[in-house]
C-alpha cells in the first residue's frame, strides 16, 4: 500500500506541475485572468495533497487501514473538488456545461478535510513516541 500511495503522491505532482506549466502558459490566450487564477488554485490544493501522499506513505505513525481511507478519500477528494476547478475554469473552451456540476466541488473539498480528520485521529491513536 505504501508503494501505492507513494507512486500516486508522485504522479499527483507530476500532473501538477504540468496543469501549472499549462495555465501559466497555455491558457493566457484561451480564458479571462479569473479563470486562470481558478485552475490555479486547483493546482494548488492538487499539489498540497501529493505531497500529503508522499509523507503517508513514508509514514509508519498510522496504520494500514487508516492510510487506505485516507488515500481514498484524497484521490476521490482531488477528482471532485481539483477536477471540477479545472472543468469550471476552462468551461468555455468545453462542449460540456461544468456549471451543471459544480456541486462536487464542495464535497471534493469535504472529503479532502477528512483525508486530514482521519490521518490525524490516526496519529493519535498511535502509541509509539
Amino acid at each position: 500500500m505504501n508503494k501505492k500511495i507513494l507512486i500516486t503522491g508522485s504522479v499527483l505532482g507530476i500532473l501538477g506541475i504540468i496543469l501549472g506549466a499549462f495555465a501559466a502558459h497555455g491558457l493566457e490566450k484561451l480564458v479571462d485572468t479569473d479563470a486562470i487564477n481558478t485552475f490555479e488554485t486547483g493546482v494548488r490544493y492538487q499539489m498540497y495533497h501529493a505531497f500529503f501522499l508522499l509523507i503517508l506513505g513514508g509514514t509508519s505513525f498510522v496504520s494500514l487501514k487508516t492510510k487506505k481511507v485516507v488515500f481514498y478519500l484524497v484521490l476521490i477528494g482531488l477528482l471532485f473538488f481539483s477536477g471540477s476547478i479545472y472543468g469550471l475554469a476552462t468551461n468555455t473552451l468545453s462542449g460540456f456545461d461544468f456549471k451543471t456540476i459544480a456541486m462536487i466541488t464542495p464535497i471534493g473539498g469535504l472529503l479532502l478535510i477528512l483525508a486530514w480528520v482521519f490521518m490525524l485521529i490516526g496519529i493519535i491513536k498511535n502509541e509509539v513516541d
